[in-house]
């Protein structure tokens, strides 16, 4: 056999260690890009490896493959790559960033018990591994502008989420008044500004979003509520192109990349909904329905005059202003 697929076997007994339900062989044509057959041949090899590998029928009456967990070694004989701890490290580092402390010490939490559960020689050398992979791929805190959040409230609200709990918070609201509110979160809308997603207890029932920046203090009420199972963050979020909704802006957006830009603006997804249209002429049109004329229009200034609004007319209105010619590279 050789190294590869023993590599491969190795995966796959992982694989069905880890998952309660076992495999099936839709599992291993996904993680292996593989058609059937490869699958089906892959789980005879198995088979005749792992001897003790429980084969059931599931409620959908496919095969599934479970290894019995009850055995501690197999932890410490694969040990942690250096790869995998580096991504360990990578997403506390993204997480920390992106404003989730929480997530972040969660995931240096899992590193240290999976490191610690190995021989000390083969953790320091993994270790020692992950740094320099590390170091080789160059990872660092995205550049750019961005509002550095307050770990504290971030904290209040991540508690708040898990349980969940109301919150009350000090909020300032544009015009610069500080009321008292209390709200129901449903979540976090990261961006160049970050959002509280809630419903405010005294209210019509709708869900509202809350700037992070603007939350003067927060804590738990100790108050538990249900969510609303007919809730969905992602769509929720996905009526504004960035992070800002607006009720009276929300509608269909339709701009057109010119020939010269399109091969750029394809690799993109301005939005979860977009549809792309290509033109005969080698333009492109691209079509979604949002809101936030604003964050589209600050989007929209880094393609100078490639980009032609076609709808809606406010938008157009607010870049044409501002359609420069003289940019040397595109987004």
């Amino acid at each position: 056999m050789s190294y590869a697929k023993a590599a491969d076997l190795l995966r796959v007994a992982e694989m069905a260690m880890s998952r309660f339900n076992g495999i099936a062989l839709q599992d291993i044509t996904q993680e292996f890009d593989c058609d059937h057959r490869t699958a089906q041949r892959m789980m005879r090899s198995f088979e005749a490896v792992f001897r003790q590998v429980e084969i059931r029928e599931g409620e959908d009456r496919r095969r599934r493959w479970l290894l019995p967990r009850h055995d501690p070694r197999w932890l410490q004989a694969q040990g942690i790559r250096d790869g995998e701890l580096a991504a360990l490290e990578l997403a506390a580092k993204r997480a920390e960033r992106d404003g989730a402390p929480d997530e972040s010490q969660r995931l240096r939490g899992l590193r240290d018990r999976l490191l610690a559960a190995m021989p000390s020689s083969k953790a320091r050398r993994t270790e020692t591994d992950a740094e320099a992979l590390l170091e080789a791929q160059g990872f660092a805190t995205r550049p750019g502008p961005r509002v550095v959040p307050d770990m504290n409230t971030l904290g209040v609200l991540t508690e708040a989420l898990r349980a969940p709990f109301t919150v009350e918070l000090a909020y300032t609201t544009a015009d610069g008044r500080t009321a008292d509110r209390v709200l129901q979160p449903y979540g976090l809308l990261l961006g160049i500004r970050r959002y509280l997603v809630a419903r405010p207890v005294q209210g019509d029932g709708k869900m509202r979003r809350f700037r992070l920046d603007r939350i003067r203090s927060a804590r738990i009420t100790g108050q538990s509520f249900a969510r609303d199972p007919e809730f969905d963050l992602a769509r929720f979020s996905a009526q504004a192109f960035g992070s800002f909704h607006s009720d009276a802006e929300y509608g269909p957006v339709v701009w057109r990349f010119s020939p010269q830009s399109a091969g750029v603006a394809r690799q993109f997804i301005f939005h979860p909904d977009q549809e792309m249209i290509d033109e005969p002429d080698g333009s492109l049109i691209l079509r979604f329905s949002a809101s936030g004329h604003m964050e589209m229009a600050w989007h929209l200034y880094q393609w100078g005059d490639q980009v032609d609004v076609l709808a809606p007319d406010a938008l157009r209105d607010m870049v044409a202003a501002h359609r420069r010619s003289d940019f040397p590279a595109l987004p």
